[in-house]
């Protein structure tokens, strides 16, 4: 104990007691200095600030997708909930930026994560997964984030998973959860694709469907071949009735192409589903945000605005691009996790000029209150004035 500390007691009420009892504690009593910096260990253990993952295996999908299988470079992966995402790390050309990835391998194993990515158009970073990475590569992530997975406490434990194309990810370690740890839940799968060569774990999902009783698995084709038998369409008010029983027993989750969303999430408000039954994962930032209620007539997306940051640099950005997105081609990094508008990893705050942000961008009220917006989220609709 320093003297200064010990001075200090003694002037205290009970003072002598007090540093008798401390001297009894020290010498009969349980060191506890010896256990400084335990609980940060616990805390990076399980909720780590980062990441080192390696490529140990890469496997074929389908011919527009690839599993990857990341091990950790030392040390242990810290333990996650099937349907969460991990936020990977990547420089390409210079510009360094990231990508949120669902974790599409079972929960219930720690030796490795699997994402599994799928070719975009115009897609920066796929393409680069899909075309250049290879076995042995290593990239730098966030830990596991996201609150799209299955909560005992409010969710039935009667589940009805809607995907659309690469939208099957979170639902495949969901899934695989169930399953391999016989788990009793009920799962129904409606997974919709434009044609049968996009359909992810075509097989893999067959099997399960075939050797588990509480797994239903449909496939909803839009645009079929001439011969085809299946289920074809949308998946509407009408195809989720005749596929799911006793549609008010269940918790729905949602994840695909903004436009699949919004439109399975009003089929399922027309069932009657209450709306705290219907969980939508965001999915990145829209392609087309021209066409986004609410977009300004006069912008197609391609117009160019400035940026000053900081009251010192300026950069150029389009109109059709978040805010984010420009940053990061300028080399200019800020932290970032889930690109979807939820995490507010990304927040910056708006000085002046004005901004688009699309439905679904959860900002806090003090973010409101004092100009803070989430720049994975925000496009520029006007010359603008940021600090980050």
């Amino acid at each position: 104990m320093s003297d200064m500390k010990e001075l200090i007691i003694r002037q205290m009420d009970n003072g002598p007691e007090i540093l008798k009892d401390i001297e009894v504690s020290k010498k009969y009593g349980k060191n506890y200095s010896l256990e400084k910096g335990r609980k940060e260990r616990i805390i990076n253990r399980l909720h780590p600030k980062e990441l080192q993952l390696v490529v140990s295996e890469i496997i074929e999908v389908n011919k527009y997708a690839k599993t990857f299988r990341l091990v950790p470079k030392k040390g242990l992966l810290p333990v996650f909930q099937s349907g969460q995402y991990i936020n990977i790390f990547i420089e390409i050309d210079g510009v360094l930026t990231s990508r949120p990835y669902s974790i599409s391998s079972s929960s219930k194993q720690g030796a490795y994560y699997e994402i599994t990515v799928a070719r975009i158009n115009s897609g920066f970073v796929s393409d680069y997964f899909l075309d250049q990475a290879k076995v042995g590569d290593e990239f730098t992530a966030n830990g596991p984030s996201g609150n799209f997975h299955y909560n005992p406490v409010f969710h039935k434990d009667s589940s009805v998973f809607i995907a659309g194309g690469s939208g099957i990810t979170p639902f495949m370690s969901m899934i695989r959860e169930v399953l391999e740890a016989g788990l009793k839940r009920k799962i129904y799968l409606i997974y919709g694709c434009r044609n049968e060569e996009i359909i992810f774990f075509k097989d893999e999902l067959i099997n399960m469907a075939n050797k588990h009783k509480n797994f239903d698995y449909s496939i909803v084709l839009s645009e079929p071949p001439k011969d085809y038998s299946g289920i074809t369409g949308f998946i509407d008010a009408n195809c989720i009735k005749s596929l799911v029983k006793n549609i008010h027993d269940h918790t729905y989750y949602i994840c695909g192409p903004h436009i699949m969303n919004d439109f399975v999430e009003e089929a399922l408000l027309s069932l009657d589903v209450e709306p705290r039954m219907i969980r939508k994962e965001m999915f990145g930032a829209r392609q087309d945000i021209q066409n986004e209620p609410g977009w300004p007539s006069d912008l197609s997306g391609k117009e160019e605005f400035s940026i000053i940051i900081n009251n010192d640099e300026k950069i150029s950005a389009m109109s059709g691009e978040p805010i984010l997105t420009s940053l990061e081609r300028a080399g200019i990094r800020i932290n970032v996790c889930c690109r979807s508008g939820e995490c507010s990893f990304c927040r910056i705050k708006l000085i002046s000029g004005k901004v688009f942000m699309p439905r679904g961008v959860l900002l806090r009220h003090a973010d409101e209150k004092f100009g803070y917006i989430h720049s994975c989220k925000a496009y520029p609709i006007s010359d603008l004035e940021i600090r980050i």
